[in-house]
């Protein structure tokens, strides 16, 4: 049995999501870290960094196929730029919010931009272009 005299303060994003890089989004988090859809009328991204946000579910094959390349890219632009997930079965509200008609949908979200919305699986190399161009 482990005894410790000591409390550790670790954020919780960092726990729950200790064997992946990307962050679960909810609909709370959503709005507390990059915008408030239900107090602010015009777009304005609360995030320190560029932010990519995949609209998925667990069914979707495509889905599946983005997904470890998102990991990837994550550990890749770890210092540059944020990856989330939205589970679009559990965060309907987030999907509805979007209006997400197909999965993967991915958001782009640029610092001083407007965020741009892409559908369907896009390939590593396509990803990275958008990244390098739109977000850095």
């Amino acid at each position: 049995m482990l005894h410790t005299d000591k409390c550790i303060s670790v954020p919780l994003y960092k726990i729950i999501n200790k064997k992946m890089a990307t962050i679960k989004l909810t609909a709370e988090l959503f709005k507390k870290e990059v915008f408030d859809y239900t107090t602010e009328k015009e777009w304005k991204y609360k995030g320190d960094k560029p932010a990519i946000i995949d609209f998925y579910a667990d069914w979707c094959g495509p889905c599946k196929m983005v997904a470890p390349i998102l990991e990837e890219l994550s550990e890749e632009y770890k210092d540059k730029v944020i990856i989330y997930k939205v589970d679009t079965e559990v965060e309907q509200e987030l999907s509805a919010v979007f209006q997400i008609r197909s999965i993967p949908s991915i958001l782009f979200i640029p610092m001083d931009k407007q965020p741009m919305m892409q559908a369907g699986a896009l390939p590593k190399s396509a990803l990275k272009e958008i990244i390098e161009k739109e977000l850095l």
